[in-house]
Formats: C-alpha cells, structure tokens, sequence
C-alpha cells in the first residue's frame, strides 16, 4: 500500500484466519485540509441505507486534522492513506481505485454530503442495467453556511450526455458511481490538475455506456465561483479536446468546442468581475424542489445528531 501513515482498516486484513469478504461498493475520497468539512462527508457515507460499503480516503499531503478526523471514526470500513505531499486529485483517485474491492466505486469528495439512498439507488441500477458503465446523478448546490443554490442536474441517458463531447458532459464528477473494471480500465491523467473527470470521459465515451438517475442523491458544496478554479479548468479541458480531436480525426467538432468554452469563459470574467457571484451560481442550477428541500433539511438534522453522538462517544 502506497503511503506513509496507517490505514484504519487494512484492505487485505483476515478476519478469523479467512479473508474478508469484498463490498459491493467502494467510495473514494481524496483529501487535503479538508478538517472543517471531512467528518459530516464520512458521517453520511456511515448513513447509506446500503451497509455493505468500504471508504478509501487518500489524504493528499494535509496539514491539518483531517487525518485525525477520519481515524477518530473507528470503523473498520473506512481505509486511510496518509500521503506526505501532495499529486493532486486525479493522481490519488487512481491509487484509491487501485486499493478498491467493491464490485462498483463511487465518487465524492471530502466536502459532499451522501443522501442516504445515494448507494442503494446507484448500485441497484447498475445491477438492473449491466450495460450500463458510469452513472451519475443529481446534486443540491449549497453553501457552508447551509444556503441551498439550486440543483445541478445529470444527463439521464448516454445520447444526451455524449451530444456534444467537445462541449463537455452532464455527468458531475461527485456522482459518479460506475463498475470497478471501467475505473481500472480508464485511469484519469495523473498530469491534470484540472478538469480531469471531463478529460477522462472525453477519451473513454465512444467505448463506454453512461446514464443517469433523476434524483438528487448528492449535496456539492460550492461556497462561490471561483476564477482561479473555472479558467484553468476551461483551458485544460480545451487542450484534452484538440488533443482528442486531432487523435480521432474530428477536428472541427473540437475547434467548435473549443470555441465554446472560450466563449464561456470571457463570460466567466466579465460576470464574476462585476460582482455577480451568487447571480451566475444561481443561473447555472435549476430550482431545488419542495420535497428535495425538506429531505436536505431532514438530513442536516439528522447528521447533527450524529455528530453530537460520535463527540459523546469520543468523550
């Protein structure tokens, strides 16, 4: 095992002289100073109505207690790397997907917060469906302060998600829950430290089967847009798409989409220079329904409860 700390669980442990069994599904995480936000984003995956999970968390060279929040859980499920330096998300997604078991992997980051059904829902279609690759899903947009922005929707089926790859894809990389062997199968570049889900779909699209549930099952935390996040991220996924355009001979679709995200992202500077931060957030979304909004407010509570019950415990 890749790391310089120690696992809660170690991966390969025994248990009564036979190996343990394998998960259905394995979550993986990449941390790094994540203290303030890790422990609700753990506390919702021990809240999954589907038990039979393994949480791979890599801490991506922190500085702070994000390490010592995730171990405080003392659940054998849960896998902590400690890594001293940091290489960035792709990089520790792909040694997370190395290290995974489960028959399917989901995405989330340390900042998200599960929907309790969130693992029963994505894994029951993708044994319902076996043609079915990467799923995603939809997410409620809300912020530290527990504003909720408004709901950013999933493609629901691979034709509308691939329409226009140059352009990009319906399919928010938090969501993400597809069969292990694609994971293995399509690494992301370890190079990027931008845009690497939409890089990572743009090369594997034509050989792979994505869809989408019509349910928010994800909480993505997004405290304000952010210039020094959206540019670069823009500028990385242009290079992926002249780069796979030129590879697959679909020259002017890329140049297209290049034109695109340019456009885009003049767009980006002049909103954002303006000061119309929470105006261009909540453009991007659509509106969170009545029934979402009171299930997000249920689980806020219930994780409060949690949270009070885990200190108790610790103490």
């Amino acid at each position: 095992m890749v790391g310089i700390g120690h696992p809660i669980n170690t991966i390969h442990a025994a248990t009564n002289g036979k190996p343990k069994s394998y998960p259905s599904v394995s979550v993986i995480m990449s941390m790094r100073n994540s203290a303030p936000t890790v422990g609700a984003a753990v506390r919702s995956v021990i809240m999954q109505t589907l038990q039979d999970w393994e949480l791979i968390v890599i801490d991506d060279g922190s500085s702070d207690q994000s390490s010592a929040i995730v171990e405080g859980f003392n659940d054998d499920r849960i896998c902590l790397v400690r890594e001293a330096q940091s290489a960035g998300l792709a990089a520790r997604l792909n040694q997370a997907v190395a290290l995974a078991r489960g028959e399917f992997i989901a995405r989330m980051d340390a900042d998200d917060i599960c929907f309790p059904e969130r693992l029963s829902q994505q894994v029951a279609r993708l044994r319902q469906e076996p043609q079915l690759d990467l799923i995603g899903c939809g997410a409620l947009v809300f912020t530290s302060r527990g504003v909720v922005i408004g709901e950013m929707p999933a493609g629901l089926e691979h034709r509308d998600i691939v329409e226009r790859p140059f352009a990009g894809f319906a399919l928010p990389h938090p969501t993400w829950c597809g069969r292990s062997d694609w994971f293995r199968n399509n690494p992301y570049d370890a190079r990027l430290r931008y845009a690497e889900d939409q890089d990572l779909l743009l090369r594997s699209f034509r050989h792979s089967r994505l869809g989408g549930l019509d349910q928010v099952l994800l909480g993505y935390r997004q405290d304000q847009l952010a210039l020094r996040k959206l540019i670069p991220g823009r500028a990385t996924f242009a290079r992926s798409a002249w780069r796979n355009g030129m590879a697959t001979g679909k020259v002017f679709p890329a140049l297209l989409g290049i034109s695109n995200h340019v456009v885009k992202g003049v767009a980006d500077v002049a909103t954002l220079a303006l000061g119309f931060n929470r105006l261009m957030q909540s453009r991007r979304f659509k509106p969170v329904s009545p029934v979402v909004a009171e299930t997000w407010r249920q689980l806020q509570e219930e994780l409060d409860v949690l949270r009070s019950s885990t200190v108790r415990g610790a103490g």
